[in-house]
């Protein structure tokens, strides 16, 4: 009997393709919401730029971690590895660039990638450092951030923003936080009103376990400073709001610029403003 066909898309996925001689911008996406929220930055691009997303969603032994406990059977390094064999053979000039933890992916690359085939630009999108300050255990992990993060993707997802008020999840446990989450969200109308709370649990914690696999997988890392200058860009609402630097600055001997664009982590991907301040940054000067 044949086995089952992996139902996966292909790690590489382009959205536009480039012009001869026009740069194509390679996006490490971690995932959590679909690539295809990337398809508005394909259409924000200079004309004849293009887009490929790398998607780690289809890499079984890094997605199906967020569904057994958040420890994934891989590590950076090899991840890095298997993006770059994704990509396959470059032609013509090339921006890397990550979104969250792809940013960790996307310093990998670089790493690993030959001076000859370096890319024009590392760009990094709302990417927390792998730097020691930021390499926390679980525990580490508070409810309330974690509830406030779990609040920005689910308005993404369903869009609808879900807006709670500035300390309305203070010192709360989860299941005392998803209450409120979930009358907040219902009130948004993000939810429906019969949107049961052990079913937003679930998702809930599927989501903590994403967070947990990419902590996991950062922990042991010990990345080297970037071969070239690195762009960060911070949305308004970024996952860690009191550093604009996001831990990258020991990582950036040759540069580090800053940009901010509007709103959270998640819908910073698809708002037409937002991606009217990523695309033009995509583009070496």
């Amino acid at each position: 009997m044949r086995p089952p066909r992996d139902a996966r898309p292909p790690v590489a996925q382009p959205f536009r393709t480039a012009a001869p001689g026009r740069r194509t911008v390679y996006l490490v996406h971690p995932g959590a919401l679909p690539a295809q929220v990337h398809r508005g930055l394909a259409d924000a691009l200079p004309e004849g730029d293009g887009l490929t997303v790398l998607d780690l969603a289809s890499v079984p032994e890094y997605a199906e971690a967020a569904l057994t406990g958040g420890r994934a059977a891989t590590t950076v390094e090899a991840l890095a590895d298997r993006l770059l064999t994704a990509m396959g053979p470059v032609t013509g000039p090339y921006t890397l660039a990550g979104w969250s933890f792809g940013g960790v992916l996307a310093l990998a690359m670089s790493h690993k990638t030959p001076a000859v085939r370096c890319p024009e630009r590392l760009v990094l999108l709302d990417s927390i450092a792998p730097t020691e300050e930021y390499q926390q255990p679980d525990d580490a992990l508070e409810p309330d951030l974690l509830l406030g993060w779990f609040a920005m993707y689910l308005g993404a997802k369903r869009g609808r923003p879900i807006g709670l008020a500035p300390g309305r999840l203070a010192g709360r446990g989860v299941d005392d936080g998803l209450t409120v989450v979930l009358d907040t969200a219902v009130a948004a109308g993000a939810l429906h009103p019969d949107t049961p709370l052990p079913g937003l649990r679930k998702l809930y914690d599927t989501y903590v376990d994403g967070l947990l696999r990419n902590n996991r997988l950062t922990a042991p890392h010990r990345p080297g400073p970037a071969p070239l200058p690195l762009v960060l860009v911070t949305a308004e609402r970024s996952l860690i709001p009191d550093d604009p630097t996001l831990g990258w600055r020991p990582l950036a001997p040759q540069g580090l610029t800053l940009h901010r664009c509007p709103g959270d982590h998640y819908t910073m991907l698809s708002r037409p403003d937002s991606l009217g301040v990523i695309a033009p940054l995509l583009n070496a000067a």
